[in-house]
């Protein structure tokens, strides 16, 4: 179960591939006078949220599920440096609302090391593949950019790709294979219209659960 958030921020969150209310991040590829090396970003620079580890890579860790917090806390205690994308969201337990942060992409954390290092996070037996990131700059770009957004509290969404008319299939959970169109959006929920039998029912599931069908 989600903890609640006791603070006002997300602790090392950050998050990508999404839209904010609060502006739009920089566009790819960056100004020219902006260097992309694996060696431009000085961690103690204040201007970038991201920890990185000298000479080291990006590796993106597919996590065992709902396993992403305690492999963060297990990186942190062995000083590998990683960046775990956390968003707030309030839910309702026992009829008492509350903020929990959450996994902002579920089941996936960044690793910024050697190979031993995300070899290391593997023998916590939390992560269930290793994926290696061809596009260091890129992925490097990316990721600052929507720290930042997080470190000053944009409003992100993470499904911006959900709009109303998109067709979808529900990838997990009882009601995996189910495929509908979205009808609408309802807070951090989706609505989903299946039709069956001539007639349109309504179906609120949450969007890490939905897979865009092209």
């Amino acid at each position: 179960m989600d903890e609640p958030d006791p603070s006002p921020g997300s602790p090392g969150g950050a998050s990508a591939g999404m839209t904010g209310g609060a502006g739009r991040a920089s566009s790819w590829p960056p100004p020219s006078h902006v260097s992309t090396s694996e060696s431009s970003a000085d961690p103690r620079d204040p201007r970038d949220p991201l920890t990185r580890r000298p000479g080291g890579r990006w590796f993106i860790l597919h996590t065992r599920s709902r396993n992403e917090k305690a492999l963060a806390a297990d990186l942190r205690r062995m000083e590998i440096p990683h960046f775990l994308p956390l968003i707030r969201q309030e839910r309702v337990y026992s009829g008492r609302r509350t903020t929990v942060t959450v996994p902002m992409f579920p089941g996936y954390l960044f690793l910024h090391g050697t190979l031993d290092d995300a070899y290391a996070g593997d023998r916590t037996r939390r992560v269930a593949r290793i994926v290696q990131v061809n596009d260091q700059a890129r992925l490097d770009w990316e990721l600052r950019n929507l720290a930042l957004a997080l470190e000053h509290h944009a409003p992100l969404d993470p499904y911006p790709f959900l709009k109303q008319g998109t067709r979808v299939e529900v990838k997990s959970g009882p009601f995996r294979g189910l495929q509908g169109m979205i009808e609408g959006r309802s807070g951090e929920r989706l609505i989903l219209e299946v039709e069956m039998l001539g007639q349109a029912v309504m179906l609120e599931l949450h969007g890490a659960l939905l897979d865009r069908l092209d």
